[in-house]
């Protein structure tokens, strides 16, 4: 088996503090909130950030699309710790201590950009009953500066260091030009590039700044939505998943070493991936839907799982196994829910009959 390295596996992207508690009714009513969404900050919820703190049983963690899939793929990773890089912005504030301890107790290598103009970015998670309603707040996620950051000799350095990179195409809306120069890095030596569609308005809102990179790009991830809005807005005149598929896999490339790989998950249904020529169909873990207690971190938590064996050279079908085998873990569980209370339970890449992991949770 393939030892891995420290900072062989990359992730730019928005780092958030995720900041969970439970709250009532009238909080929620208070701040315009529906029970179940995810929104994003607005001046009239500035304030539920310092109140929310205040509730009893507050719960931290480094949270934000790309951070979440680096953190994922240590925890199933293991050892060595600080195998995966991340980059991004914060504030010099109180909340960006708390995220800089959240991301080393999950043994991310995290440098980030500080600045004092934008706070930290957080994510309020308001939880009444099994509901919980998201406030994002990017603040500082948005300041992310290239020359003042990225192209830094020693943070340059940790970029060169990795094998494997992984960026959700959020970040697309922050620092196109960040992302562009790591991926011609990438393809200009040979390495594994994977972008994330990420969501809906990305492929129709920031088409300019994805198209640019797409000629780098490696892996694809999204979901069948984002699938289905990528086709549409690339005039592919197709809904059937499997040739959307296809179709990315035939865009224009410029590392013609590495056939681009298209992953789209759909749900509790069937994961479509090409391999070589064709797109085949991986059936996920089956899960009582009774077990699901959140959803929200599945996308995540599978590029996560992928990431974990890819940086470890595994094939195609184990990555995706992998991928499976963290999002059903994720979505048993909160997103709240600290990571080192999964590591009693490991997930076995030989196992090659795994179907249902034995999942006991505390």
């Amino acid at each position: 088996m393939p030892t891995v390295s420290q900072n062989a596996l990359f992730g730019m992207g928005n780092p958030l503090l995720d900041i969970s508690a439970v709250v009532d009714k009238d909080f929620l009513d208070k701040y315009g909130l529906k029970p179940n969404d995810q929104i994003l900050a607005e001046e009239k919820h500035k304030a539920l950030f310092d109140e929310i703190v205040k509730k009893s049983k507050v719960e931290y963690h480094a949270g934000g699309s790309t951070q979440n899939s680096v953190k994922i793929a240590q925890w199933m990773i293991q050892e060595p710790h600080k195998v995966a890089t991340f980059f991004g912005c914060i504030g010099t504030d109180h909340f960006g201590e708390i995220l800089k301890q959240k991301a080393s107790e999950a043994h991310v290598d995290a440098h980030y950009y500080e600045q004092n103009k934008e706070p930290t970015g957080t994510c309020a998670a308001c939880i009444t009953g099994d509901n919980r309603s998201l406030v994002a707040n990017l603040a500082a996620a948005n300041c992310y500066n290239k020359e003042k950051h990225l192209d830094v000799d020693s943070n340059w350095g940790l970029v060169e260091k990795a094998r494997v990179y992984y960026i959700a195409g959020f970040f697309l809306t922050v620092s196109p030009e960040s992302i562009l120069k790591v991926a011609k890095h990438v393809s200009d030596n040979n390495k594994i590039f994977g972008l994330n569609l990420s969501a809906p308005f990305i492929s129709q809102f920031f088409k300019e700044p994805l198209m640019k990179v797409m000629p780098y790009v490696d892996i694809i991830f999204g979901n069948e939505t984002e699938a289905a809005t990528f086709a549409k807005e690339q005039g592919f005149e197709t809904e059937d998943i499997a040739e959307i598929a296809r179709r990315v896999q035939l865009l224009p490339k410029v590392n013609k070493n590495r056939q681009r790989i298209v992953v789209f998950t759909q749900g509790r249904e069937d994961t479509v991936a090409t391999v070589g020529d064709k797109v085949k169909r991986f059936p996920v873990l089956d899960i009582d839907q009774n077990d699901i207690v959140d959803t929200n971190g599945a996308g995540d938590a599978f590029v996560g799982g992928f990431l974990s064996e890819l940086v470890q050279e595994k094939p195609l079908e184990e990555c995706i196994r992998a991928g499976h085998y963290a999002a059903n873990v994720i979505i048993r569980n909160t997103t709240c829910v600290p990571l080192h209370s999964f590591t009693h339970f490991r997930f076995n890449g030989h196992l090659s009959g795994l179907r249902r992991p034995h999942v006991t949770l505390r």
